[in-house]
């Protein structure tokens, strides 16, 4: 362990975890509703539970040993009041230990080390390599695209208190902790309905306004400053209101008022700075520049969008002749105030954040065919044509068609978004909605299928000003993918709309979907190659691609230590940009504050901007090293599959975990599988469920399973010493190691334990364990550690907190779920049955809260 880290865990030491312990107590003798000493009853069923576990016992023995040693309950009802009390108690508890940690975030982490903005500027004024900064910053950009897929929202009245209490908590004021604390006592937590669309957009643009707007807007003025000069190298995307890939509630008013959401919101910001500035800016020849503005702006916000009527550069001219007068008349006095908003409407423009619109590819199929079954606009046989004749006969369109014609609200409302684009750019700018996401992309024909689809609603080829993007996810398409995308660009129409789109083309890849099809080590290594060669097959046609990667909060979904991937991408993987979305608790944990925001975004625009100037260009991988991960992925990748269709595997995942109740936790409004089918298939279940249960019942299998037997071939194969030179010399190994062991570091095999014996569940609980067991050898060998994730100390206390607080939760939970089998096999649809349900959702809602990054 490094010093800077002994230092940094010490400092959470001082700053979370000891005033968690004092704060918590403060906290346990308050009165909770209908039960006195919820706390004191909470920490005596926690000790329970971890000596329950070490006697090997279950969660049901260790929850009936608790109310007969600890209480006088015996009544079912009872039980279960007392059990839902503990639940929304621990539920406060994360709220408290978040605050905590948000407040000693600047305290934690060195906000001026390796990774950030100040050490990197300081890094090129030594070496002298401005120019080559400035460079680079030309042509490259980040983007944070916040996507539709929640797994932790807190309710408005929530975030308020724990934006509260972190300020509180910051000043070390106790009197307002402790009311604060008994507010969140008093406060509901649960969601009573399922959020729209709509709610989810208003929960981000919260972010946006909050968040975003001053953390951009303080690294863009930082950069700028030094380079003297305007680069606006961070931009933000947006799917809630436009993703509309399995599911049905997104619809084309749905997308048009979410931009028109955006498009308010980021006035709202403006207007604001407006006013701060008219403070300070009191001043000869500056004062009705400043009162106009204000005045557009306040017109604009109440605007509907008919009568939206300002751009960008209405904005950006006042702003720009203040700067004149200030530095020619006044000396330059407060002119930085004015370049901050600059930089701000140059990074922000009326959109705030592009808004992206995404459909499943076999959608945009089903409906081409009915349209070519009920007009003129396609051959009359066209869903009988082979793919070269259906290409010819897409990119052939002459002429629009009526969307109000079809009755299939599928057909309609898809015409009338792409239609809405239109809108959008008119009303936002071009940059407002410029990008289609076609999910599950499996050839050309499903690009060309959407370019079609524009050119029938509506659009002519020559100003079609949007970018068709496949997104691919699984092995099989990603192995794919260069073939894919080489008979897109040598086809004549599309190579075209490249062009007037700067030969430029975005490919989104899917780190989710990848490894639920293909397993961990298989799905980041077919990635990596992914890239190799559609960065090859794009340079070889003259196209700049651009890779914009799919990835969730937990390493299984491509979360965890994200720009360190970054970093270690080799010299023949393009880099002009680092495009990633943003998903569900990594917003709050990640972003959650402006100090984090700008931490983490610092560390992103680093990774990419670092490596140009100083790092050297190579291969990250030498030819052996590249044959070497690629028989650690295969034999991974059988591992996995082996898993995978071990027939009661779904069975299993359903009967364990809360899966089949994911759905009722009302954190997000897309269902939790493509498809209307009553089966549950593994192809049409979303990542986030599959991840997510997995991570419920403690065990992550998505995070780390079969990386222990293919380090075991490895070892059998005499090439051991090859793996752990390669996790001290690679940094894209390392990091998929090290995010690995954050999966395993997140997992408790006792919590199911008694499932080994179990009749139709041992074999599948065994195997997974064992595959643990395994993967912790081998780990722990390469690296010479002694435990999981011994470089990141802070982060490991961190998660060892968390799950401690999380641990009456799924237990509880494991409790509800064996209760409400023996119920549903008895008496289906009883009272009793509903509340162990209620329960059961109740746990998983708090679980998802704690893991911060579990689904």
């Amino acid at each position: 362990m490094n010093p800077n880290s002994s230092s940094q865990s010490e400092q959470f030491q001082n700053h979370v975890a000891v005033p968690f312990q004092l704060y918590n107590s403060l906290f346990t003798s308050l009165p909770f509703n209908r039960i006195e000493k919820t706390g004191i009853l909470l920490s005596l069923f926690l000790s329970n539970c971890e000596e329950g576990y070490e006697q090997q016992q279950n969660p049901e023995q260790i929850v009936e040993n608790f109310f007969n040693i600890h209480t006088s309950i015996s009544g079912e009802a009872e039980k279960m009041d007392m059990l839902f009390r503990f639940v929304q108690y621990a539920e406060r508890q994360v709220v408290l230990f978040d605050a905590l940690e948000d407040s000693a975030f600047q305290i934690v982490n060195d906000m001026q080390g390796a990774g950030t903005l100040k050490h990197l500027i300081s890094t090129v004024q030594q070496n002298n390599k401005k120019n080559i900064l400035d460079e680079k910053l030309g042509d490259f950009f980040i983007r944070l695209v916040l996507t539709a897929h929640p797994t932790q929202f807190y309710p408005g009245s929530v975030l308020g208190i724990i934006n509260d209490l972190v300020g509180a908590i910051s000043e070390n004021n106790v009197s307002d902790i402790n009311k604060y604390l008994q507010q969140l006592g008093r406060t509901p937590f649960i969601k009573k309905r399922k959020p729209t669309p709509f709610d989810e957009a208003v929960s981000l643009i919260w972010y946006l306004e909050n968040v975003f707007y001053d953390a951009i807007g303080s690294i863009v003025s930082d950069l700028n400053s030094y380079t003297e000069d305007s680069f606006a190298p961070i931009k933000m995307g947006f799917w809630s209101g436009g993703d509309r890939d399995g599911n049905p509630f997104v619809t084309v008013e749905t997308t048009l008022h979410v931009a028109d959401a955006l498009r308010t919101s980021i006035l709202r910001c403006y207007h604001r700075d407006i006013r701060q500035l008219k403070r300070r800016l009191t001043f000869t020849g500056v004062e009705d520049v400043l009162n106009d503005l204000e005045q557009k702006l306040s017109n604009n916000i109440l605007a509907t969008q008919a009568n939206a009527n300002l751009t960008s550069e209405e904005i950006l001219a006042p702003l720009r002749e203040i700067r004149r007068v200030l530095i020619e008349r006044h000396n330059g006095l407060f002119v930085l105030l004015v370049d901050n908003l600059i930089y701000k409407v140059e990074s922000f423009g009326l959109y705030f954040a592009s808004l992206d619109v995404r459909q499943e590819s076999s959608v945009h199929t089903q409906i081409l065919d009915q349209i070519a079954a009920q007009t003129d606009a396609l051959p009359e046989n066209y869903a009988s044509l082979g793919e070269q004749e259906k290409i010819s006969a897409l990119t052939a369109i002459g002429e629009s068609i009526d969307a109000s014609a079809f009755e299939n609200e599928l057909v309609r409302d898809t015409l009338e978004t792409m239609s809405a684009v239109k809108t959008i750019q008119q009303n936002n700018g071009a940059e407002g909605c410029h990008r289609y996401i076609i999910s599950q992309c499996q050839s050309a024909l499903n690009a060309i299928e959407v370019f079609g689809l524009f050119l029938l609603a509506g659009w002519h080829a020559e100003n079609l000003t949007v970018d068709i993007v496949p997104l691919f996810e699984t092995v099989n398409d990603l192995q794919n993918a260069a073939g894919v995308m080489k008979k897109l660009y040598e086809n004549p129409v599309y190579r075209e709309h490249l062009k007037r789109r700067n030969d430029t083309q975005t490919i989104m890849l899917g780190f989710s979907d990848g490894t639920k099809d293909g397993g961990y080590l298989m799905a980041n290594w077919s990635i990596y190659k992914a890239k190799n060669e559609l960065s090859r097959v794009s340079r070889e046609h003259g196209v700049n691609v651009i890779f914009f990667d799919g990835r969730g909060g937990p390493p299984a979904r491509g979360g965890g230590k994200t720009h360190k991937f970054y970093s270690s991408m080799g010299e023949d993987i393009s880099d002009k940009a680092i495009e990633l979305t943003v998903q569900g608790q990594t917003v709050s944990s990640n972003f959650g504050t402006i100090s984090a925001a700008q931490f983490n975004i610092e560390q992103l625009l680093h990774a990419g901007l670092y490596k140009e100037c100083f790092a050297a260009q190579t291969d990250t991988f030498t030819q052996e090293e590249n044959r070497l991960m690629q028989n650690l992925a295969d034999e991974s990748y059988s591992a996995y599959e082996d898993l995978k269709n071990h027939p009661a595997f779904l069975d299993y995942l359903s009967h364990v975990s809360p899966l089949r109740f994911y759905a009722e936790t009302n954190i997000g409004s897309r269902p939790t599988k493509r498809g209307a089918s009553e089966k549950l298939e593994l192809r049409d279940l979303r990542a986030i469920p599959f991840v997510g249960a997995w991570s419920q019942i403690k065990q992550n299998v998505p995070g780390f399973y079969g990386v222990g037997s293919a380090l075991r071939k490895a070892e059998s194969d005499g090439q051991i010493e090859e793996v752990k030179r390669l996790y001290q010399n690679n940094a894209f190994f390392k990091t998929l190691v090290d995010n690995c062991e954050m999966a395993m570091q997140k997992s408790f095999f006792p919590l199911t334990s008694f499932l080994a014996d179990d009749e139709t569940y041992g074999e599948l609980w065994n195997k997974i364990y064992d595959e643990f067991e395994l993967t912790l050898h081998y780990l722990l060998l390469i690296s010479g550690k002694d435990s999981l994730m011994a470089d990141y100390p802070v982060e490991r206390q961190s998660i060892q907190m968390r799950e401690r607080i999380m641990l009456p939760l799924i237990t509880i939970q494991q409790y509800a779920l064996k209760n409400l089998q023996s119920k549903e096999q008895k008496t289906i649809g009883s009272a009793t049955a509903e509340s162990y349900q209620k329960l059961i959702v109740r746990c998983s809602f708090g679980i998802i809260n704690a893991g911060r990054n579990s689904a």
